[in-house]
């Protein structure tokens, strides 16, 4: 079967959630222990994380949930034009160039200054293509692959591919589908068995907000995108040695302290915000502050607390919703009864399809891009209502 053209998933003009996934190649380990040479890579976790939380605060994009597992990731992202649309071009130009400065002072990256600000700012049709790329998930894809990759070859002293050929991509169709995908990557660390239970799930979305609601505080990995001065970048540029300039990089001060969650993008949709309001975040940690779902944090546990401990039921049979939990289903299209079977089971379902959610939004979805039908509408029918 042929690869899903991107074009058809997701443009960077519209906005459209996606769950992103990419695996290592061959037996590459991404994080974990590898069990033939008893190397622990568990650091690299926190790589990654931080390497989200870095691009969130550059792009505009939403990162909404993700999770590190040894050998694949997975994260769901909404790209928002409509934010990118409120940044000055001068904000456009230092964002784009905090992370792609395009000079190399030998194996480094050099800083950009306000002179590169002000030669791209003279230049709009560069502009436009920065504003284009900021709210592009395959670029924010691959400025997180690409850092991880260099990193992990670094670490093990070799060279060549490390992720297995481009990231999958599915466009989430509508909030049922994007409940069920949520869950389904928050649980998937108790999947694999990396964790016992949800609370102890480290270097996912669900363990960042519980322990943000806790009041855990973390050292923000937010990109500064303040240029240099002329007289900083020509100094660092003639008369710092390569040791002097990797150490002066990395000498930006303390980093200020954050909740564990601020990078992430708000649970909850307030209901008394106009829904065409982008909702512009301000702090330098996110892009915007809009919500995702209709539920609270309090009420996604709880759910996906009892979805955790239906782990064993037997695929493709009901498994009846306690009465307390039934009114979170209120206007999601889905039988309650078979909520486990689709969160469980959700590569059953939508493995193989382009996009995920009630069978008549997968119809409408081909349609739009031209097809008789989306794979998996017929599987996910005996899910909803």
């Amino acid at each position: 079967m042929s690869s899903t053209l991107r074009c058809e998933q997701f443009v960077s003009d519209e906005i459209c959630l996606v769950h992103c996934y990419h695996r290592c190649v061959r037996r590459a380990f991404l994080t974990g222990i590898d069990e033939l040479t008893q190397k622990d890579y568990t650091h690299r976790r926190e790589w990654i994380r931080q390497r989200l939380e870095s691009l969130a605060s550059v792009f505009g994009i939403d990162v909404l949930q993700y999770s590190v597992l040894s050998n694949h990731l997975h994260v769901i992202l909404r790209n928002r034009p409509d934010v990118v649309k409120t940044w000055s071009d001068v904000e456009v130009a230092t964002r784009w160039l905090r992370l792609f400065p395009g000079t190399r002072i030998l194996d480094v990256l050099a800083e950009p200054n306000e002179e590169d600000v002000r030669s791209a700012v003279a230049n709009p049709e560069k502009i436009q293509e920065y504003r284009s790329r900021l709210s592009d998930i395959s670029w924010f894809m691959r400025s997180l692959a690409e850092v991880i990759a260099r990193r992990a070859n670094a670490e093990d002293e070799c060279s060549g591919c490390f992720w297995d050929g481009r990231f999958k991509a599915k466009r989430l169709l509508d909030e049922a589908g994007l409940l069920a995908c949520a869950m389904y990557v928050d649980l998937n660390v108790l999947r694999a068995n990396l964790a016992a239970t949800i609370e102890l799930s480290m270097h996912t979305s669900v363990f960042d907000r519980i322990e943000a609601a806790k009041g855990a505080m973390i050292e923000s990995s937010a990109l500064d995108r303040i240029p240099l001065s002329r007289e900083e970048s020509i100094a660092r540029r003639t008369k710092m040695t390569l040791e002097e300039q990797k150490k002066a990089r990395k000498q930006t001060g303390p980093r200020p302290l954050v909740p564990r969650d601020a990078w992430l993008a708000p649970l909850t949709l307030d209901p008394e915000v106009d829904a065409f309001d982008p909702q512009a975040s301000t702090n330098g940690l996110r892009a915007s502050n809009r919500g995702f779902l209709t539920m609270n944090l309090e009420d996604y546990v709880k759910l996906l607390q009892w979805t955790a401990k239906q782990q064993d039921h037997p695929p493709g049979s009901v498994c009846p919703v306690p009465e307390s939990l039934e009114p979170l289903f209120t206007g999601l299209g889905v039988e309650p009864s078979m909520w486990c079977d689709l969160v469980w089971n959700y590569t059953k379902y939508f493995g193989t399809s382009r996009c995920s959610g009630n069978p008549k939004a997968m119809i409408a979805d081909a349609e739009r891009t031209h097809k008789r039908w989306s794979r998996g509408q017929r599987q996910a029918a005996a899910c909803f209502a």
